[in-house]
């Protein structure tokens, strides 16, 4: 445990680019073209990598706010990835992003427009599983890893500090 949170800046940005290296892939090079929520759940990633890498480029040690920052964007991927899996489970209702809307036109050709310029993706779809389990349940599970990780982190760093002085 104690090796893990020793090198926590590390996990957890290894494995948000392995995460959109895998989204990024699927997406790219086997053409599985991404809903409205699972591109939602990339921004938290996107988040802790350029966190992560700023504070790498500046050689100082992340400074107070630094992980309770990346906590609230774990935070947010959590909510829509397991909101997500709710979605393909039929437990929860889409939001209208969700599905495909066309803007009210007079005109067929308008109409014609719309709906060639527009990828229709549902949320309720699963593009791809592993052993059974989409990717929002992959996506649930490791943000549920770094939720627990992080927080244990916080507490070590920020609270067991305060503690002591």
């Amino acid at each position: 445990m104690t090796k893990i949170l020793k090198n926590w800046h590390k996990i957890i940005f290894v494995l948000s680019v392995l995460a959109i290296t895998f989204a990024l892939t699927a997406e790219y090079f086997f053409n599985l073209i991404p809903c409205k929520m699972c591109l939602h759940q990339r921004y938290p990633y996107y988040f802790i990598i350029i966190v992560l890498i700023i504070f790498y480029f500046l050689k100082t040690k992340p400074i107070l706010f630094t992980y309770p920052l990346i906590q609230i964007a774990i935070i947010y991927g959590l909510f829509y990835s397991i909101w997500h899996v709710g979605i393909e489970q039929n437990i929860l209702q889409a939001p209208a992003e969700c599905s495909s809307t066309l803007d009210i036109s007079n005109s067929t050709e308008d109409l014609k427009q719309q709906l060639s310029n527009q990828e229709i993706v549902n949320c309720s779809d699963v593009g791809w599983s592993i052993i059974g389990l989409s990717a929002a349940t992959w996506n649930s599970f490791l943000l549920l890893f770094f939720l627990f990780f992080n927080s244990i982190y916080i507490y070590k760093t920020y609270y067991e500090k305060k503690k002591k002085n």
